[in-house]
């Protein structure tokens, strides 16, 4: 079946994995960029990287509404039982689980985290989801790091990475990251959201053919790839 990633803004993503429905990062009713407002998207399972308030976003709202099991680092996912959600997974960095959307693979991300409420949130991470279509990289919030050279030897079909910068890697080093990722299609992410983290990604994009060979595709929000 083939796996439909559908880019929602800033680090929001839905993907369509077979007959699941899953919600990444799901920043939507204060995402400027998203297409879509909580109430209009339906998830089986909810990925979260990190606790920050543009990215766990309006999680519990929709955990509520779908019954969605929402995944997530230990603490976050504590943070969450204890804010009325009922369905969680928790994991830890490093560990991967066989989902029935598919292996999933909590990475490492270097970042920091916290609960809107300003709580522990344990360590940011990022998700590595391999299907049979093939395998993606969402490094979500995160610097450049030497493991991404280990995370690409898996074989990446697509990679997202943001390029935002001020908050994240910027343009320049994203470009080392494809480096090091080596995968055969990227996105760039967490970008233009605001104007402190506005770039020009279709000119990253071109630097990135020219430079890695790497096809970079630029996404409106409510744009798709499909695996």
């Amino acid at each position: 079946m083939a796996t439909e990633i559908r880019w929602l803004g800033h680090n929001a993503w839905a993907i369509m994995a077979g007959k699941h429905r899953l919600l990444l990062d799901p920043f939507l009713n204060d995402n400027p960029l998203s297409p879509k407002k909580a109430d209009q998207v339906e998830a089986d399972f909810i990925l979260v990287s990190h606790g920050h308030g543009d990215h766990i976003g309006d999680t519990v709202e929709i955990a509520a509404r779908t019954g969605a099991t929402v995944i997530g680092i230990f603490e976050v996912c504590q943070w969450l039982s204890a804010h009325g959600v009922k369905n969680v997974h928790a994991m830890n960095l490093g560990g991967s689980y066989p989902f029935p959307f598919g292996r999933l693979t909590m990475t490492l991300a270097l970042h920091s985290s916290s609960m809107p409420d300003g709580s522990y949130a344990g360590n940011p991470c990022g998700f590595l989801l391999a299907r049979e279509e093939g395998t993606v990289y969402f490094a979500c919030d995160t610097a450049l790091f030497s493991d991404m050279k280990l995370i690409g030897a898996v074989g990446l079909d697509l990679a997202a990475v943001p390029i935002g910068d001020n908050y994240t890697m910027g343009p320049a080093d994203a470009l080392e990251a494809v480096r090091l990722l080596k995968p055969r299609r990227v996105v760039p992410i967490h970008n233009g959201t605001w104007p402190i983290i506005a770039q020009d990604a279709d000119r990253w994009a071109r630097q990135v053919l020219e430079e890695t060979g790497v096809e970079a595709l630029v996404l409106q929000p409510g744009g798709m790839i499909v695996l």
